[in-house]
């Protein structure tokens, strides 16, 4: 008997500790996947774009990121067509059409680690970018590349207390959106109103201190990566590297206030670059070219005003800057050639432009909102304009025909000015999107080759015009 009892209670015992050990090993995991939940955020959305041009346009990811509608191209003189009997043709004429998956996003925020009075936490985002092309004139890779967007660290401290109100410092560190390009227009064009806005993401260091309920200090210093300025190549034309800012040894940086109430966001602040386009001239020596290292280097700054208002289902958003050299922001800028020294060292001037946009949203929820998949119907509009300044000072002419040897531009030096409006629909219906948007982009340029010594063409002005058509299917998760 007492054996049979022993043995039972031994029995007892085993499930006792078996179930001990099934319930901690269900807490440990209930643990581990509230602690995950509760700091590990993920996110992205899935997103195709059908497009169709109405002609050849300046524009990049597969053709997706609009810039400019390029100039005529045409084949002959009217004369010369006269006398071939052959038409007259512009050979940018030609409407393209379309649809890539290209930007499916996926991203992580981390999120709620403290210790002491310092707040921790870090982002990782990256898309599917490039790779593919619909034209022969942009190589095709056959596959498209998973690239980085952002990658930062950020550290917070709430540091004094004053009433209601507190003074709050956040720094961030690493790969995240430049302080001018935050404030992006509302639009589901891949460009987000590029170049009429700055767009940029570049390695940084960024302190924001908020200074009471409403003010907010931003300083930044900024490397370039993916988005990088324009300089000499040793052939001498145009080319946009991370070289110029490399050797120049100096980072952007960035100064900001924003003031925020009651709806109203309004932000100011500058920017200022300066970098080294060349580390080697030529000098003559005695009738023989002799290479030597040179110091040249440009130094411009570029402020912006930003302002927005929000309320219920309406907002309403406008951005304008005055760039220098703003062309790594995606913005229709460079510099030229205002000297060549006897040295060998060049003197720089910057290319002006002013760029500005307005974007307008109006909708809300339509629809039976009871299910779980609530629909909302908005409408935008976007308007964008461009004006070319010219350069600050007179640029070099070598040859003494009234044009500038050296002008550095990413994109067509003979465009005075261009303009855009964007007419969107978007609708929504629970995570998924459906959005209809025509974009119509009118540039004036000058006759090529014909740009004067600060940069602006005025010779056979004509405007040229591209009517983009898209259509955006987006599942967000």
């Amino acid at each position: 008997m007492k054996r049979y009892l022993f043995i039972l209670g031994a029995l007892v015992l085993t499930l006792s500790l078996s179930a001990q050990e099934t319930n901690s090993k269900q807490e440990k995991k209930e643990a581990i996947k509230s602690h995950l939940k509760q700091h590990f955020q993920p996110y992205g959305f899935v997103r195709n774009y059908f497009v169709f041009d109405s002609r050849e346009s300046m524009s990049g990811t597969g053709d997706l990121y609009n810039y400019q509608p390029y100039d005529e191209a045409w084949n002959q003189t009217e004369a010369e067509a006269a006398a071939s009997g052959l038409p007259r043709e512009d050979l940018n004429a030609h409407s393209t059409f379309r649809f890539l998956s290209l930007t499916t996003r996926l991203g992580l925020n981390i999120v709620g680690y403290k210790w002491r009075n310092t707040e921790f936490g870090a982002k990782i985002e990256a898309d599917f970018y490039a790779g593919l092309s619909t034209k022969v004139s942009h190589p095709v890779t056959g596959v498209a590349q998973f690239r980085l967007r952002q990658a930062y660290l950020t550290l917070g401290w709430d540091s004094l207390k004053m009433g209601k109100d507190f003074a709050r410092v956040d720094l961030l560190m690493g790969q995240a959106w430049h302080p001018m390009a935050a404030d992006l227009c509302d639009v589901i064009s891949l460009a987000s109103g590029a170049p009429f806005g700055p767009f940029n993401r570049s390695p940084q260091v960024k302190m924001d201190a908020r200074l009471g309920k409403y003010v907010t200090l931003t300083g930044a210093l900024l490397w370039q990566m993916q988005y990088c300025s324009v300089g000499p190549s040793t052939t001498g034309a145009a080319t946009q590297a991370a070289d110029f800012i490399l050797y120049g040894k100096t980072p952007e940086a960035y100064l900001g206030l924003s003031v925020h109430t009651n709806g109203f966001l309004l932000r100011a602040g500058a920017d200022v670059l300066s970098i080294k386009p060349r580390q080697i001239g030529t000098v003559d020596a005695g009738g023989k070219t002799v290479s030597v290292s040179v110091k040249d280097r440009i130094t411009t700054a570029s402020p912006f005003l930003y302002a927005q208002y929000k309320k219920g289902e309406f907002s309403i958003k406008a951005k304008t800057i005055f760039s220098e050299a703003g062309e790594h922001m995606n913005l229709n800028s460079g510099y030229g050639v205002k000297a060549k020294n006897a040295n060998g060292s060049w003197t720089y001037t910057p290319l002006r432009t002013s760029s500005t946009w307005l974007s307008i949203v109006y909708g809300g929820k339509v629809g039976a909102q009871e299910d779980k998949h609530p629909q909302k119907l908005q409408g935008i509009l976007f308007a964008g304009y461009i004006e070319n300044l010219g350069t600050k000072e007179a640029l070099y002419d070598g040859n003494n025909d009234g044009h500038p040897d050296d002008l550095y531009t990413p994109r067509a030096n003979n465009m005075n000015r261009m303009w855009r409006l964007s007419p969107t629909l978007l609708y929504t219906v629970g995570k998924f999107q459906l959005g209809l948007e025509y974009e119509i982009t009118s540039v004036q340029y000058g006759q090529a080759g014909t740009t004067d010594l600060y940069g602006i063409a005025k010779t056979n002005l004509h405007w040229v015009t591209n009517h983009r058509v898209q259509l955006m299917t987006k599942y967000n998760f």
